[in-house]
């Protein structure tokens, strides 16, 4: 176990430095970086004593002063000695600053960690202990009115991104039925309640749209995977074996079938992990939840490097440690499984 460990660590290194240099170059290369947004910007504002144009449409700035704006964002340096630098920095956990809030990004990520750290868990727990007991009674009701019924909600709503859910929820349930806030992650009066339970209500108030989104996708996906494997492992010999010398139906399921049903399950575990940090850009910014899905798609936006080579990181990290965990995961249901020494 111990060897396995070290040998998948080892090679969590090249691969994040793979993820990190090809976003990093691509940072670089795109068009429309901090600067042009910064003056494009400014242009718009009709800030003319720093962007107004000349006739033929240039700048006023002159090229030393681009240059200089260039040096203070660090643009000026070749690609390779930049993310050298970038590297440099990460390793003693310094993200940098952000060129449009002008904050370490450290503290931008950690502001909006507990938001995405709480959606991230709600999804991971309800996935997990709702879809696998679902999927268990799927398969042993198959072709049931409740299979079939249940079925067909599963493959629609697996059918429909979460971001499109969103705005149908929206535009029944907050803005004609006016039964849900439109969007936050709490409501403007959060701070003038008292007691935890009336700002625990608060929260789950403003959770509960966000949350169907969330869950649809990977929770459809989790149930039919549970079912389908049940009822391969149900018809499977061993099973029948099992049965024809005495064993209750019931408890060769519990003992033996449920139990490598619940291989392919623990393979999607630890990918689980990548959720907790980032959560959907789209269904933050859908709803207005400040998060750190929300932070990435602003920062995008706005060129905001150093904030999306931030987020970057730390997804890549926590992807790869999770896939790590997963294969510790098939390794603890599935007993066929041996690390080498």
């Amino acid at each position: 176990m111990l060897s396995y460990f070290l040998r998948r660590m080892a090679l969590v290194i090249p691969t994040f430095l793979g993820i990190t240099i090809l976003i990093f170059t691509i940072t670089r290369f795109v068009p429309g970086g901090p600067v042009e947004r910064m003056l494009a910007n400014m242009q718009a504002q009709g800030d003319g004593a720093a962007a107004m144009t000349s006739a033929g449409g240039n700048s006023a700035l002159s090229e030393d002063q681009i240059a200089e704006l260039n040096a203070f964002y660090g643009l000026d340096k070749p690609a390779f000695e930049a993310y050298t630098e970038w590297l440099g920095k990460l390793m003693v956990l310094d993200l940098g600053e952000s060129t449009r809030y002008y904050e370490p990004v450290s503290e931008m990520i950690a502001e909006r960690l507990p938001v995405s750290l709480f959606y991230g868990g709600m999804t991971f727990f309800i996935s997990y202990f709702i879809s696998i007991p679902l999927g268990y009674y799927k398969a042993l009701k198959h072709g049931s009115v409740f299979d079939s019924g249940s079925s067909v909600l599963i493959f629609v709503g697996y059918a429909l991104p979460g971001y499109v859910v969103g705005v149908l929820l929206i535009t029944l349930f907050s803005y004609h039925l006016e039964w849900f806030p439109m969007g936050g992650f709490v409501g403007d009066d959060f701070d003038d309640y008292e007691t935890f339970v009336e700002r625990a209500k608060d929260v789950m108030w403003h959770a509960v749209l966000p949350l169907i989104c969330y869950l649809i996708g990977d929770f459809a996906t989790l149930t039919m995977t549970m079912k389908n494997n049940l009822m391969e492992n149900l018809s499977s010999d061993y099973i029948r074996t099992a049965i024809a010398k005495g064993l209750p139906f019931k408890k060769a399921v519990r003992k033996h079938a449920l139990r490598n049903s619940l291989i392919p399950i623990a393979s999607h575990f630890g990918n689980s992990l990548l959720f907790f940090m980032t959560g959907s850009f789209l269904i933050e910014v859908i709803f207005n939840i400040d998060g750190i899905g929300l932070l990435g798609y602003e920062s995008i936006m706005e060129r905001d490097y150093p904030v999306v080579m931030g987020i970057v990181a730390i997804n890549a990290a926590m992807l790869l440690v999770g896939n790590i965990i997963s294969d510790m995961c098939v390794a603890l249901v599935d007993p066929r499984v041996k690390f080498g020494a």
